[in-house]
């Protein structure tokens, strides 16, 4: 059986990934000339990157080079064991071309050691909660094999949804064209994006107002959730909490067996969709079917 890990793009908390005894992959970011890698929130200060990015300071990311993958995967072949990575969609990274040169360089030191990815084609607490139930079962006894194979199916369940409240962000990140950024902004329209089975992002609706987003993020939940005595349902926010709150309450209105997490989004997913965004990521029927814009 192998070390099961994932990475700090998919935004399980530390204390439940360290309740899980699963091992992350820490992805860094840059604000105010200053470097850090993500803990899943042990000791991070959201509080000064929300404020920087408020300010005006521009946030970036950047892919790991394969130097860093052969440091972190190196101590787990040296001590002769296997690892399994859930990790985040690759459409939206170039870090996993790093990956594949480091495994091959590895490879050639470590022969007979190896490391299987899935890709969870998702991002945020949609890629960390396949983490996270993928470790349960590694709890429970579960082979690769039989993770593997729940987590084939288990990934075109997992439903994510989110509403940013500045295009810019999109726009800087390529997501969206400038004009069109400018447009809606001005506009103030919320676009809600969902993470299409490829693991691209993919823009759903524009909606017209906060409330509006809220009440629809909510209205998707309500409409969709399946096993919610099963599974949990994340509700998070970039900074606007009382907005992932009144969010909260209104899922739990219709849905009171819920069990939902309400969770902080941290800065490297930040630095692409920026302060007060909205998300919910839950397990429905089937993943959101992208809809003609």
């Amino acid at each position: 059986m192998s070390v099961l890990i994932f990475d700090s793009n998919g935004e399980l908390w530390y204390t439940r990934a360290k309740q899980l005894g699963l091992d992350y992959i820490s992805m860094p970011y840059y604000i105010d000339d200053e470097e850090y890698y993500y803990d899943l929130g042990e000791k991070t200060d959201f509080r000064k990157f929300y404020d920087l990015v408020r300010s005006g300071k521009i946030p970036k990311t950047q892919a790991l080079n394969p130097e860093d993958y052969k440091r972190i995967l190196t101590p787990y072949f040296k001590a002769g064991e296997d690892v399994l990575y859930v990790s985040f969609s690759h459409r939206l990274s170039g870090t996993f071309q790093s990956l594949e040169l480091a495994l091959r360089e590895l490879k050639e030191e470590f022969p007979e050691r190896k490391c299987t990815v899935f890709n969870t084609n998702s991002i945020s607490l949609g890629a960390g909660i396949q983490a996270e139930q993928a470790a349960v079962l590694k709890q429970n006894g579960a082979s690769d094999e039989e993770i593997l194979t729940f987590l084939r199916t288990f990934t075109n369940r997992v439903a994510v949804y989110f509403v940013v409240d500045d295009l810019m962000h999109l726009k800087r990140g390529g997501r969206c064209s400038g004009l069109a950024a400018v447009a809606g902004t001005l506009l103030g329209l919320k676009p809600m994006l969902s993470v299409g089975a490829d693991g691209g992002l993919t823009v759903l609706s524009k909606l017209g107002g906060r409330k509006k987003a809220i009440r629809t993020l909510a209205e998707k939940v309500i409409g969709e959730l399946q096993d919610e005595d099963k599974y949990p349902v994340y509700v998070v926010d970039a900074d606007c909490r009382e907005d992932g709150d009144a969010l909260r309450d209104l899922i739990l209105e219709k849905r009171p067996n819920a069990n939902i997490v309400r969770q902080i989004v941290g800065p490297v997913i930040g630095s692409h969709c920026g302060p007060g965004t909205l998300g919910v990521i839950f397990v429905a029927e089937k993943r959101p079917v992208p809809l003609a814009e």
